[in-house]
Formats: structure tokens, C-alpha cells, sequence
């Protein structure tokens, strides 16, 4: 967002980060085998795209150096105050402008306000009886603790999601034994990553066309995934059955016992939760060491976990791969726009937004990664490169007509979120299980189509979309 911002001539402007360091959730989540599941020639910013990726599928430590270097190399350091966490945020209605509040009791006052805190920020850790009394080690998987050695150690892993997947394999290889509590069963098909060989280096670095060809490859492969996740495509169609082929495919390869192949065959369509890309997750379950456990985990012990069957077992960590609070955006934040009105209650059953970037009634509030932007297959820079060169635009409008405030008009969000529900019917999304895609059966977080058609609809605003009112205070700067 600063890059864009800075690119239209704008430059002044605050970016407040509660944390000492950039890099998000590349940052937070350093568990072992952290990687992105999206191709990193896709999984990169247009503007910077020809980075030196070791492998196909970028690590952890490598996404966190690629994100520091962009902050370097556009000099964006000097826009950005560490250690600011922000509470909250009121509108001034008279005098068209937000007056943010800090959790150290400061405030700052901006005309335009852009959230950008992402979806997965706020692990989400169930409420086991008596977690309180257990005396070994329990972290998620977004806190984990490293000075932990699993050698020879007994583990309970609750939650089989794209974290789980990734650091399972890792503790499975060490620990004594692992007892992995499976919630519900996904989808897997393989990873095609793999080390960048030396030749295949010096050609994506002395022939960068070659880099551009393959983040276009990956783009419209993509785009054919998440055609089997929309309802009526006939592209759908074709790729759904390939898909499931594959995966089926995967699982028999490399899961040999037939009961432990039942217990971890999916019973949702495919793209109803997150489908995992993975070469080591099925060997690790197949280990002797590992115990797949379909009763749910009721209550901890001192030393002990016990599962909805009554069976208790031994263990000296729990670790959990139970994802994020991922459907309370914006929380613990809150944010109060015309006439006072919460952002906090009117989402208590369910965010909606307009094409993920603003809210009606929440005048200059600009949000990434809102509702319905986040995708089932794709890459999500791609999302936010669109959002970002939008909202850059409507500032840029803003200081052109010399506007005070926008305000996104209640029919045109309400038209995109009944649009949302009427294609999410019948989608991969609302296919019957219970997905962090969903509030109280609505799908409120992912966008229901390919990455190019919202590329196009927010290649420039809509004016008839918005309410707008003239003469702003031209003093005012942007958070």
C-alpha cells in the first residue's frame, strides 16, 4: 500500500504496526517447515517479481527476507511507527476525518484510514477442560516455542490444517509419539516443489522473461483450480473429477493401510475447507509413530489427553494447529463511523463489505483483505495489488476534487453481498462442512470467482457507487 501510495505522489502518510518488525504473518508463524502453499513466482508483487527464490515454493525465512528487502529498497521504513497498536477509531463527522486511538492512550487524526491486518493474525485455541492443569509445553502453532526439543517426547497435535500439515511431518520425525486429532478431513494433492537447480537459476535470473512466462503459468493454473470451487462452470466441470483423481491418486500412493485411508478420505467437496498441498503430510500420518485420532479431544489432564471415546493418553506437549479467529476481522479493533455506529456489532453475525475494501456508514475507511477478498486457490497478492492500485485511486480522486469524505451507498453493498450469497450457493464453500470461510452458513470471507474478474472490477471506481461530499481539509494526512 505505501508503494502504491508513494508511486501516485503521495507521500504523506503514517503506517502504524503493533509489532517491532515487518513481515506479518512470514514473521509470526516460524514453526518448523512454515512455507507459502502458492508458488512464490505468483506468490510475489508485480512490481518486485524477479526475486532469487531458492525453491518453487518460497520458505518462511525467505518470504520474511523478500518483504524486508521491499521496505529497504522503497525506503517505506520512514512512513512506518513500530510498537503502535491501535484500539480503535472514531469518525468526526463535521469535520470529515478519523481520530485514531492507541492501546498506550494516543491518538492520531487522519482524513483516510486503510486497515491492512490481514485474516490469519489472531490464533484461535479451543477450550479444552482443564488446559489450565496440564504441566508439559502447549503453544499454537503461530506462537511456537523453539527452545522446545521434541526428541522422544509423546505430543497431542490438535487441528489437521495448512500449519498442521507443514510442522507434523517435522515433530513426527523426532517425537516418540504423535496423536493428531483430526477435526475433519481435507483434501490433499501433491506439492510440485523442489530446489532450484543451478542452471535453472542462471536462466531465471540472465532471462527474466522466463520468470514472467512461469508467474503466468501459475496464474492461469490457478485460475483452472478454482474453477472447480465455483457453482455452474462448466471449466468446474472438467477440473473437479481431474482434481479428485489426483488426490485419491496421492492417498493410495502413499497411505497402504486401507483403514487409516478411510479415516482420512474426505466426506466434503473438494474446496468446502482449504485444500492442502503437501508431498510429506500423508507419509507422516502413515509413520508407526503416529496415531490419526478421529474422536474429538474433550479435556486435558497434568499429563494426559482425553478424547471423545473416554481413552486417555500420555502426553508431554500439545500443540495446536487450529488456525485463526480468521472470520472476526478487524477484532480486537474497533472502529465507530457515522452516527457512532460499531463495526464490531453490525459484523457480530457476520462481516459484509463492499468488494472487500469498504463498509457503508464508514466514511474514508479502506480496507485489504476484507470480506469476500480472500481466495480458496490463487494468490492473495494478487488480491491486494488490486485492492491497493483502487483505494490509491480513490485518494488520488479525493485530492483532485477536493473531496472531504466517500461513503460507499448501502444499495451497492447490499447488491455485492447478495451477489456473494446467490454465487457462494452451491459453491465448494457452502458445500456442507464447517470452514473458517463461514458465519452462520454465510460466506463472509472468500471472494466466489476467478482472481482476473475482481482484478477487473476494481480496475477503477465506480462513482455511482459512492456518496460523496465536497471541500476537504487539505492539512490532513492519511493512516
Amino acid at each position: 500500500m505505501g508503494h502504491y501510495l508513494e508511486k501516485a505522489g503521495i507521500d504523506s502518510f503514517e503506517m502504524f504496526e503493533k509489532a517491532s518488525a515487518v513481515g506479518g504473518v512470514w514473521r509470526d508463524n516460524t514453526y518448523p517447515g512454515a512455507a507459502c502453499d502458492v508458488a512464490s513466482h505468483l506468490y510475489s508483487f508485480s512490481f518486485e517479481p524477479h526475486y532469487p527464490w531458492s525453491r518453487r515454493y518460497g520458505p518462511q525465512p525467505e518470504i520474511r527476507d523478500y518483504l524486508d528487502g521491499i521496505a529497504d529498497k522503497y525506503d517505506l521504513r520512514r512512513h512506518i511507527r513500530f510498537g503502535r497498536e491501535v484500539e480503535g477509531a472514531d469518525y468526526d463527522e463535521a469535520r470529515g476525518l478519523w481520530r485514531i486511538r492507541f492501546t498506550d492512550g494516543a491518538t492520531h487524526e487522519a482524513q483516510v484510514l486503510i486497515t491492512a491486518v490481514g485474516q490469519l493474525n489472531r490464533p484461535q485455541i479451543p477450550a479444552l477442560r482443564g488446559l489450565e492443569s496440564f504441566a508439559g509445553r502447549a503453544f499454537h502453532s503461530a506462537r511456537w516455542e523453539h527452545d522446545y526439543d521434541f526428541t522422544g517426547k509423546r505430543v497431542a497435535v490438535i487441528g489437521t490444517g495448512p500449519s498442521a500439515v507443514q510442522f507434523v511431518p517435522a515433530i513426527a520425525a523426532q517425537a516418540a509419539a504423535v496423536h493428531v486429532f483430526q477435526r475433519s478431513t481435507s483434501w490433499t494433492l501433491p506439492k510440485f516443489d523442489g530446489t532450484y537447480t543451478a542452471i535453472e537459476r542462471w536462466l531465471l535470473t540472465n532471462l527474466p522473461f522466463l520468470h514472467t512466462l512461469d508467474r503466468w503459468r501459475i496464474y492461469w493454473w490457478y485460475e483452472f483450480l478454482s474453477s472447480a470451487l465455483q457453482n455452474g462452470s462448466w471449466i468446474g466441470r472438467l477440473s473437479r473429477p481431474l482434481l479428485r483423481f489426483a488426490a485419491r491418486t496421492l492417498m493410495k500412493s502413499q497411505v497402504t493401510d486401507p483403514s487409516l485411508r478411510a479415516r482420512l478420505a474426505p466426506d466434503t467437496p473438494l474446496g468446502c475447507k482449504r485444500i492442502l498441498l503437501s508431498n510429506e503430510w500423508l507419509p507422516a500420518l502413515a509413520r508407526a509413530n503416529v496415531e490419526v485420532v478421529t474422536e474429538p479431544a474433550l479435556e486435558v489432564g497434568e499429563d494426559t489427553i482425553r478424547a471423545g471415546d473416554g481413552r486417555e493418553r500420555k502426553i508431554d506437549a500439545l500443540v495446536f494447529g487450529t488456525g485463526f479467529s480468521a472470520t472476526q476481522f478487524l477484532a480486537p479493533m474497533d472502529f465507530r463511523g457515522v452516527g457512532g455506529a460499531s463495526l464490531r456489532e453490525r459484523w457480530a453475525h457476520g462481516a459484509q463489505g463492499y468488494l472487500g475494501v469498504a463498509v457503508t456508514g464508514f466514511p474514508n475507511l479502506f480496507m485489504l483483505y476484507g470480506p469476500n477478498s480472500n481466495l480458496g486457490a490463487g494468490s492473495i497478492i494478487y488480491m491486494l495489488e488490486r485492492q491497493q492500485r483502487y483505494v490509491t485511486r480513490w485518494i488520488t480522486e479525493m485530492t483532485r476534487r477536493r473531496l472531504a469524505s466517500i461513503d460507499v451507498a448501502p444499495e451497492a453493498q447490499d447488491a455485492f453481498n447478495a451477489e456473494m450469497v446467490r454465487r457462494s450457493s452451491g459453491s465448494a464453500y457452502t458445500g456442507g462442512c464447517t470452514s473458517w470461510y463461514l458465519v452462520e452458513g454465510r460466506n463472509t470471507n472468500n471472494w466466489v470467482g476467478y482472481m482476473s474478474e475482481y482484478g477487473r472490477r476494481l480496475r477503477r471506481p465506480v462513482l455511482a457507487h459512492f456518496r460523496v461530499r465536497e471541500q476537504r481539509d487539505p492539512t490532513l494526512g492519511l493512516a
